[in-house]
């Protein structure tokens, strides 16, 4: 097989490096000649991090019990921790032995294996054996900048945290997702909403959204539960409505689009074009609804040293910021926009580090009353 090589910079998502007891397991070449993995993802019952009311109380009251005991040994026990130090004083550790994990095994599990070359959806796998709270997701590993949308990146886990937290506010909505990348978040607002829009650009990542929709076909409820991948550039002004490409939109689905009351987008903002092009979707989409539609966008700031500021800095993020308050300070426009900050303590339902970056930002886009609205601002 011919080499594969890439001619520019690569980055690799913390998920695929941090995620605990993880593993990656390569499943097939992409059109592009990618290696494409798979990872498996686990929705928690409860939040990681959640414990009985007033465990902390009863564990303290056992740690200084504890302490008390240990206090009132007599001091024949003193000879017993004597047994336990080494030659300097120190205490010997005593390790457990350790499994040996390539017993019964022929292959070594730190590296990559070839399960299959086709594009089917692993026939050899049994859909009944995969519980409904197990997620598959086919993703890439290191990318460059162009095609990090192939890749499972914190905000898209930290939005899949949001939407389980309030299923009641997606319930039964027609949901638009922006840049979704591999569909992961789409899926799961899927098992809540009544209809969602799974859109981005490029053929091989639309291509890798169906799979992992098909992938994961386990999880929705019923058929009132439809996912749509679908293509939409935010560098363009119309949607493809072209018959002949194959995540093009039909009529009746523009249509349907103007149902629309739910917008999101998970870590899309790392490039300033992009984001601009973001932002000028949103307007235009919104600008067209007959009804209020609330958004909203998770972001992580990645900060840098740069040369040009002589110190750390998040350039994406400050244009990202700088993007939100124009959008809010817009006159004479087709609706109006109210931003604001959520708050970051909703459960954790995903394991993967919540770091203090990750941010969840809620836009709510108003129609003005037809007197008020007046033509498009160019401000974008």
């Amino acid at each position: 097989m011919e080499e594969i090589t890439f001619h520019h910079d690569t980055v690799l998502s913390d998920v695929h490096m941090l995620r605990p007891g993880g593993r990656h397991l390569m499943t097939h070449l992409n059109s592009v000649g990618q290696p494409v993995f798979m990872s498996r993802l686990v929705i928690l019952a409860e939040r990681c991090d959640s414990h009985e009311p007033g465990s902390d109380l009863k564990q303290e009251s056992e740690t200084s019990q504890t302490v008390k005991q240990a206090t009132d040994e007599p001091d024949g026990e003193d000879r017993k921790v004597e047994s336990l130090l080494d030659v300097d004083g120190d205490l010997d550790i005593i390790h457990r032995p350790q499994p040996n994990l390539t017993e019964g095994s022929s292959r070594d599990w730190t590296r990559p294996v070839v399960l299959k070359q086709s594009n089917d959806v692993m026939e050899q796998e049994d859909e009944g054996h995969w519980l409904k709270d197990v997620i598959r997701i086919e993703h890439t590993m290191a990318t460059p900048m162009e095609d990090v949308g192939k890749q499972v990146w914190r905000g898209a886990l930290f939005m899949v945290d949001f939407i389980l937290s309030n299923p009641v506010m997606f319930r039964g909505a027609t949901v638009l997702e922006l840049g979704a990348g591999t569909g992961l978040t789409s899926i799961i607002m899927a098992t809540i909403a009544k209809t969602v829009y799974c859109t981005d650009v490029g053929e091989d990542l639309l291509q890798m959204c169906k799979r992992n929709i098909a992938l994961n076909k386990h999880m929705l409820k019923s058929a009132d539960h439809e996912v749509k991948v679908r293509q939409l550039d935010w560098l363009q002004d119309d949607l493809c409505t072209d018959v002949a490409v194959e995540f093009s939109w039909t009529k009746e689905e523009v249509a349907d689009l103007n149902n629309t009351s739910i917008i999101i987008a998970a870590d899309v903002c790392y490039d300033d074009d992009l984001t601009d092009g973001l932002f000028r979707t949103l307007y235009r989409l919104c600008s067209n609804f007959p009804h209020t539609c609330t958004i909203f966008i998770s972001i992580e700031k990645r900060m840098n040293f740069t040369l040009q500021h002589m110190d750390v800095s998040c350039e994406a993020y400050d244009h990202f910021v700088h993007c939100m308050n124009q959008l809010q300070d817009l006159e004479n426009g087709q609706c109006s926009f109210r931003v604001e900050q959520l708050p970051s303590n909703f459960d954790q339902f995903i394991l993967y580090e919540r770091v203090e970056q990750l941010e969840l930002w809620k836009v709510t886009a108003t129609p003005l009353p037809f007197k008020q609205a007046r033509s498009d601002p160019e401000a974008f």
